[in-house]
């Protein structure tokens, strides 16, 4: 116990200038997402638009490119980004294993074959909605199909203690999702096929205000919350008997952790489709710079996810302007070779060991 409260005062002392860094970081990477676009605007444009708006004052073109169309955009990189990657904080912490990652628990999956089942009937589900819903019909289809697969994960995972029945049946429910995607893309019409192929690379290109509302509510109230989880986290880092010594219960835990990271995941692959290794990359990465303790790590891995797709979804709209490249092949590109760096510099470890 005592190692516990000695370990935890450096972290205290390096807490506000690790957060303060990944801010800073944020913010330049937001200001380099409103700056830039197929009409590039200078960094003391950008903030003279927010100064505009926050006034009051009347609204030229360029505040209007700034405030209407990437303000939103960059606002909902943000949130995904945070999502994703506190996400992957919380489930690293869950499994003690620092390569996992929320698609562990089958959000990502149940979105997936949600979202490709209502492209597929869409002729049948969308067009009986109203017209103004309509436009929602997949990303809702999404976020409902993330949070059915985790229940059913949960609920086969629930019948025996311990986390390995979890991360069994998490795998199995993602082999079976991904088995009926498959069967939906066999299926699917060519229109059907580059509709579900431009899904599945995600993009943050359809972000308005009115979607930011609709997917801000499920995934700030996850990210307030998980926080108030770190002791607990890092207590179940000793291993489930010894987090229930120290007065923490495991079970509720992960029932908890699951509900919150399925609801913010779902939201966040609902509104920007299917970004891979954000979850991944940035908590581990974190990991290695600041240590385990989950009171610096999940509010910096919020912070740092945010930068790192806001950054990745600037890049995706200049590199290839005035086309837009999907977001995914970047985050993929970036966590790819991360990976395998990940698990050579493991194997390397091992070696010297």
């Amino acid at each position: 116990m005592n190692s516990i409260v000695v370990a935890a005062s450096p972290v205290s002392r390096r807490r506000p200038v690790a957060l303060g860094a990944l801010a800073v970081l944020l913010a330049a990477a937001a200001l380099w997402g409103l700056s830039s676009g197929a009409m590039a605007l200078p960094a003391g444009r950008v903030l003279q638009a927010l100064g505009h708006w926050l006034g009051g004052a009347p609204l030229d073109a360029d505040d209007h490119v700034v405030l209407m169309l990437r303000l939103p955009r960059v606002l909902m990189a943000v949130l995904v980004g945070a999502a994703l990657a506190c996400g992957g904080a919380a489930m690293q912490g869950l499994f003690r294993n620092p390569l996992a990652d929320p698609g562990l628990i089958g959000v990502s999956a149940g979105a997936a074959l949600g979202a490709v089942a209502v492209i597929m009937l869409g002729h049948l589900v969308i067009g009986r909605l109203p017209e103004a819903v309509a436009p929602y019909g997949v990303a809702a289809a999404a976020f409902a199909g993330g949070l059915a697969a985790t229940l059913l994960v949960y609920a086969i995972g629930r019948r025996r203690p311990g986390v390995a029945t979890l991360l069994l049946a998490g795998v199995a429910i993602n082999a079976m999702a991904g088995a009926a995607v498959g069967v939906l893309i066999f299926l699917a019409s060519e229109t059907q096929l580059r509709d579900i192929t431009f899904w599945s690379l995600g993009s943050l290109g359809g972000s308005d205000w009115l979607r930011l509302a609709i997917a801000a509510p499920p995934t700030l109230l996850p990210l307030l919350l998980l926080p108030r989880l770190a002791r607990a986290l890092n207590a179940l880092l000793l291993g489930e008997q010894e987090a229930s010594l120290l007065g923490f219960r495991p079970q509720r835990l992960r029932r908890t952790l699951i509900a919150l990271v399925a609801l913010m995941v779902g939201a966040a692959v609902a509104a920007a489709g299917m970004v891979g290794f954000v979850g991944l990359i940035v908590p581990h990465l974190l990991r290695m710079v600041w240590g385990p303790d989950h009171r610096l790590l999940l509010p910096a891995s919020a912070l740092g996810g945010g930068a790192l797709l806001v950054a990745a979804d600037t890049l995706s709209r200049v590199v290839a302007a005035p086309a837009e490249l999907p977001i995914g092949v970047l985050t993929a590109l970036l966590g790819g070779p991360f990976f395998l760096w990940l698990l050579l510099r493991a194997r390397l470890g091992e070696g010297r060991a």
